[in-house]
């Protein structure tokens, strides 16, 4: 039996600093996963970026070999020495990686538990891994039940009522820096579903005039539209700074967008007033060393941990009800596994009495030459449905019945008494 096995690091193992340097960015895990399915170590996977996490799910004959490999090609890939995320890295096998995988997906492993991004997230990695043909027979079984997991504890918890979006904890900590963020002017660098969502909140917080800046203006003038706000090009970021508030920024850039020195000398046109940044993205937008200029002001995303830890006694009621339905679905999908070890048997046994069947039917029909056409179709179905009739007990046996537990005596048992190889 393969193995299935987790690899990967997240907000609560990893500052922001490291997994911004491990994170990939949707190019990246194309011709990632181009290079996992030529890696006789792996034989599934499914690589998962966020902001929050990185991980790598996979389908292995060995298990250990597998995360090694990964280990190696993460630090190859990324060009970082495996000492430098090592200590972050969690790893789960079997049934714990499983349950980690739907975990994940019903965000009880979320910064904002209950959140309702990850599921597209995982949904957009795994629709990447079916494209390059990385997800193979297991790995399409686990993420078909993961997200039907996911929807389930939807629907069946509170876990999403309580929940914010890590948009609306950037603009919850904006509100505690200014107090109010009434007629604050704000600048939104980025146009993704990070940057939507922070606009509802900004709006309904009456925010003065918001202005978005984005690389495809295009996408930026969109999103503008829809609120009465202003769109800018990238190039006009600096110039701009000098008459906003708070900066909100989520791009996927894999560099700074605004570094020091920009900022040093845009500060001098704003006469010092203070300036916000709040940096959602990872890897990060805004250079740290801003913080170092006088009223500058940089926040990145795990300064927000503090605004998510409120209202966690109702989120963790919740996620209590929610952690018994997913370890049911653990229960579920490893006895669906286990099935996929008498396949091979299954498969023998039917081959043979099927070529047993073909040779005697061949044999009879060869001593009924006269018999029309139809007659003998009329005899190969009957011998059809014999083999079915007779492989049908046996076959749900070695499934379900008696054969729970160690499968390995059942399985010889049946290999010896119809020698199968």
């Amino acid at each position: 039996m393969r193995d299935i096995v987790l690899i990967g690091l997240n907000h609560k193992t990893a500052s922001v600093d490291v997994r911004e340097c491990i994170a990939f960015t949707a190019d990246e895990t194309d011709r990632a996963l181009k290079m996992l399915r030529e890696d006789p170590a792996i034989g599934e996977s499914v690589l998962f970026s966020t902001c929050n996490r990185i991980e790598l799910l996979m389908v292995a004959d060995e298990g250990q070999k597998a995360i090694n490999t990964a280990k190696q090609f993460l630090a190859a890939f990324k060009n970082v020495p495996i000492a430098q995320f090592e200590s972050s890295l969690y790893q789960y096998q079997g049934d714990d990686a499983v349950r980690h995988t739907f975990q994940v997906a019903a965000s009880l492993d979320s910064m904002v538990v209950g959140e309702p991004q990850i599921l597209g997230q995982m949904k957009a990695a795994y629709r990447k891994a079916t494209l390059e043909s990385t997800s193979g027979v297991i790995l399409n079984k686990l993420l078909h039940r993961t997200f039907f997991v996911a929807k389930k504890v939807r629907t069946e918890t509170g876990i999403g009522d309580h929940a914010v979006s890590i948009s609306y904890a950037a603009i919850e900590l904006g509100k505690k820096i200014f107090g109010d963020l009434a007629g604050k002017q704000v600048m939104l660098i980025g146009a993704g579903e990070m940057a939507e969502l922070a606009v509802d909140h900004l709006i309904r917080n009456r925010a003065g005039t918001i202005t978005v800046a984005n690389r495809t203006f295009a996408r930026g003038v969109e999103l503008a539209e829809r609120f009465f706000g202003q769109a800018i090009k990238f190039e006009e970021i600096v110039d701009t700074i000098k008459d906003v508030d708070i900066v909100i920024s989520s791009t996927g850039a894999t560099d700074y967008v605004l570094g020091k020195a920009q900022i040093k000398k845009a500060m001098r046109s704003r006469r010092n007033r203070s300036l916000f940044f709040i940096d959602i993205a990872v890897p990060r937008d805004i250079d740290p060393e801003i913080n170092r200029i006088n009223n500058a002001y940089v926040y990145d995303i795990d300064d927000l941990k503090g605004i998510v830890d409120e209202n966690v006694e109702d989120r963790q009621r919740e996620a209590t009800k929610a952690q018994r339905i997913i370890d049911e679905a653990v229960i579920g999908f490893r006895k669906w596994y286990d099935t996929l070890a008498v396949v091979p048997t299954i498969v023998a046994l039917r081959g043979k009495v099927e070529a047993v069947a073909r040779q005697e039917l061949e044999k009879t029909l060869g001593t009924l030459g006269h018999l029309p056409d139809g007659d003998k179709q009329a005899i190969k179905r009957m011998t059809d449905a014999l083999v079915n009739k007779i492989l049908h007990e046996p076959t749900h046996f070695l499934k379900k019945n008696g054969c729970y537990g160690d499968k390995t005596a059942t399985l010889e048992l049946t290999r010896k008494l119809f020698n199968l190889e």
